[in-house]
């Protein structure tokens, strides 16, 4: 009985005459260049399924050199910030230097403060009672920071430092009702005691005799009379000055330079040598 296929050539045959034929096609390729136009063919369907299989790859590198960007951009923004807020605490002056530049001429010695070391620091927290107007810093005694320790930022005075951590710091802001602060009129040098009234946007000055010259639109400035604060620093501007005959002072109640609502970079101010030896003696600082 025959078989219904017929057996073909063996297999060491086919692999001979493939391999003879595989030669043949290189050889034409190699010398007459036959194949050409099929490689361009084949190269250009196959092409879009290489640019498939590479796409995923360059979504990744663009996200990453995005990703990268951002970050990098971020962190120069946050450097450019805090340097913006060191340059600009150094031009604070420059108010009180341009209306009193004949009397600091003759006032050489005065303790006026121009290079102070100072620390920035950022607000972690705000105190949430409606009595108290305090805020947490990030910086604590490690960082030297200490109890009655003058705080400003690009405005003017914050408060000072009322408790130290290890990491962190309280500060009691200038508006509260329990801080009181040294100042004096940039105009006449008038110096009295301005203290907080608990509201944002206003601090009052205490015992002040209705014939003070005191006018509104006065700018307040620290007066530096006990030390703690570092002189001609900005406090605020009168806005109210108003008294009654049956009183024996007058009202008097000024806009603070600094926005309190509005909190979060901070300068922690060290006083110069000077300063420290007459908070450390006791001496009253001549404003």
């Amino acid at each position: 009985m025959k078989p219904i296929f017929g057996r073909g050539p063996s297999l060491q045959l086919r692999l001979f005459l493939a391999m003879l034929l595989s030669a043949g096609l290189m050889l034409a390729d190699s010398r007459l260049d036959a194949f050409a136009q099929v490689r361009y063919v084949l190269n250009s369907a196959v092409a879009p399924l290489q640019y498939a299989a590479n796409l995923p790859r360059e979504i990744l590198d663009g996200l990453f050199s995005q990703l990268s960007s951002h970050q990098r951009l971020l962190a120069e923004n946050k450097a450019l910030k805090r340097d913006l807020l060191v340059l600009q605490s150094d031009v604070l002056l420059l108010d009180q230097l341009q209306q009193e530049n004949q009397r600091l001429r003759e006032l050489l010695g005065s303790p006026f403060v121009r290079d102070e070391r100072k620390m920035v620091a950022e607000v972690m927290a705000v105190d949430s009672d409606p009595y108290s107007h305090q805020v947490m810093i990030d910086k604590g005694r490690v960082d030297g920071v200490y109890e009655g320790q003058p705080v400003i930022n690009d405005k003017g005075i914050v408060g000072q430092i009322s408790y130290v951590g290890a990491h962190n710091s309280r500060v009691l802001l200038l508006i509260d009702p329990t801080h009181a602060i040294p100042v004096q009129v940039v105009r006449n040098d008038i110096r009295v005691i301005a203290s907080g009234s608990g509201e944002q946007d206003q601090i009052q000055l205490e015992h002040v005799p209705s014939s003070t010259d005191i006018k509104v639109g006065d700018l307040l400035v620290t007066s530096g009379l006990g030390g703690r604060y570092p002189e001609g620093y900005p406090v605020g501007r009168v806005t109210e000055f108003s008294f009654d005959n049956k009183r024996p002072f007058a009202q008097i109640k000024a806009l603070p330079t600094v926005q309190f609502d509005r909190l979060r970079y901070l300068l922690l101010v060290w006083p110069t040598d000077r300063e420290r030896h007459t908070v450390t003696t006791g001496d009253p600082v001549n404003g």
